[in-house]
């Protein structure tokens, strides 16, 4: 890893006090950083030691070596909850009652908490525990028998060392407010089980260098929110780079606020889709008709697509236009998906149909082992052409069907992620796709007896 930088002005300090390798302090219950709601604060320190970001040389950073492979891990998201200056869990209206029985998937404790808040915190629950000083490793109480549902998290790499001995799992905390704080947390968070960041400026860019030099790394991402308002910065979080950080810290202490980030949150599905091998039993042209190209605001990878089928029972994974046409220029960002009456499969277990989707509708692509990532429609293309019924059995003996324009050039994916030319589509020719359980009312799968052919 290599980083060269310049910042404008000395060392900062947060909250009025100095930090460990470039770390703000963070808050502690009885130290405070998060007033007024929970959010963290950083004092600007006058017009000479402002930061002139065009001043500012190019950070450049080497992607660290590793075998983890971020986008087919994306199945789920990591939400943490800080308790920091919360001394019991009935304070801000039984703000903690409420958090352990949402999406929230671990919650960090302090010293100063830890014996009245962790009774509450549910098995399911991480428990993670902020450690200032190598004093409060003692005072970890009953959360000591936690095991692996316990992780020990610290802006000094000394108690952490400490807490690694004794078998934990370990979080390092890191504040970033320049070139060399950004490179000392991707030093030493690679170390640790988990890299936890708070970013001075409201720009993504150093996010976008942390993850682009970890993703290979099986250290986990998180991003501490720093103002508890702001459900637009942890939803955003999410999605930088597509991949995205692996999870947040963000602490509400309104209801307001935790309510809208749980219903933005239940939008931004990481789920993926089971994909099976089905083998063609006929393909042959039906005439004219109308069909739909998609073209996305995403650019498609060469192993993505989109699952389209004219039942609901299921679909076939199409490919997009990005492998070679000897007279045509590739256009990576569309799927020729198939005839307008087509049921287009969505995140949530839904489907739209091809004449529902306008600019802006929120689409799934899918890759050929099922992870899934957003996108949306910049526009739909919708034309009379010769269309062609491609029929497919899947090995439970499930057919599914999927008509799309009758041409060389469209494609969908062989079972071995190949594009195949659909007019040279023979029976016993294997292909991707995805077995859905029948039966839709406005898209939404019900639970029904339902026939279609």
């Amino acid at each position: 890893m290599n980083i060269s930088s310049t910042s404008n002005g000395s060392s900062h300090s947060t909250n009025g006090s100095s930090h460990h390798h470039g770390n703000g302090s963070h808050g502690t219950h009885g130290g405070a950083t998060q007033g007024n709601g929970g959010a963290s604060t950083t004092h600007a320190k006058g017009i000479n030691d402002a930061v002139s970001m065009a001043k500012r040389e190019r950070i450049r950073l080497d992607r660290l070596d590793g075998d983890r492979n971020r986008v087919e891990e994306q199945t789920s998201l990591v939400v943490w909850y800080d308790t920091a200056g919360i001394a019991t869990p009935d304070e801000y209206e039984g703000m903690i009652e409420r958090v352990v029985n949402l999406s929230y998937t671990g919650i960090v404790l302090y010293p100063g908490n830890v014996a009245a808040v962790a009774p509450a915190i549910p098995p399911r629950m991480l428990k993670v525990y902020h450690a200032e000083k190598m004093d409060d490793l003692s005072r970890l109480g009953a959360l000591a028998q936690a095991g692996k549902d316990l992780v020990i998290a610290s802006h000094d790499v000394s108690v952490l060392d400490q807490a690694a001995q004794r078998g934990h799992a370990t979080c390092y905390r890191a504040y970033v407010d320049d070139g060399s704080s950004l490179h000392e947390s991707i030093r030493e968070g690679s170390r640790h089980a988990y890299l936890m960041v708070r970013f001075r400026d409201p720009t993504n860019i150093p996010l976008e260098l942390v993850i682009a030099t970890l993703q290979a790394t099986r250290t986990v991402l998180i991003k501490e929110i720093s103002t508890a308002t702001d459900v637009d910065d942890a939803i955003v979080t999410l999605g930088v780079m597509e991949v995205g950080a692996d999870g947040v810290m963000f602490s509400p202490r309104s209801h307001d606020a935790l309510g809208e980030f749980m219903s933005r949150l239940g939008r931004l599905d990481r789920s993926a889709v089971k994909i099976e091998v089905a083998t063609i039993i006929r393909s042959v042209p039906i005439g004219m008709g109308y069909r739909s190209c998609i073209d996305t605001t995403t650019l498609f990878s060469p192993t993505e697509g989109m699952l389209v089928g004219s039942t609901s029972q299921g679909g076939i994974l199409c490919c997009p236009e990005v492998f070679f046409l000897p007279y045509m220029e590739l256009r990576p960002f569309r799927v020729n998906a198939g005839a307008v009456h087509s049921y287009v499969y969505n995140y949530g277990n839904r489907t739209d149909y091809m004449s529902e989707l306008r600019a802006g509708s929120q689409i799934m692509l899918v890759d050929q082992n099922g992870a899934t990532r957003r996108g949306s429609v910049g526009r739909m293309k919708t034309e009379v052409r010769p269309l062609r019924l491609i029929e497919s059995e899947f090995q439970n003996g499930e057919r599914i069907n999927v008509i799309m324009q009758d041409d060389w050039h469209v494609r969908i994916f062989s079972d071995d992620a190949k594009p195949l030319n659909i007019t040279e589509l023979r029976a016993g020719h294997k292909v991707l796709g995805h077995v859905a359980a029948p039966g839709r009312h406005v898209g939404i799968k019900v639970d029904e007896h339902i026939i279609e052919t």
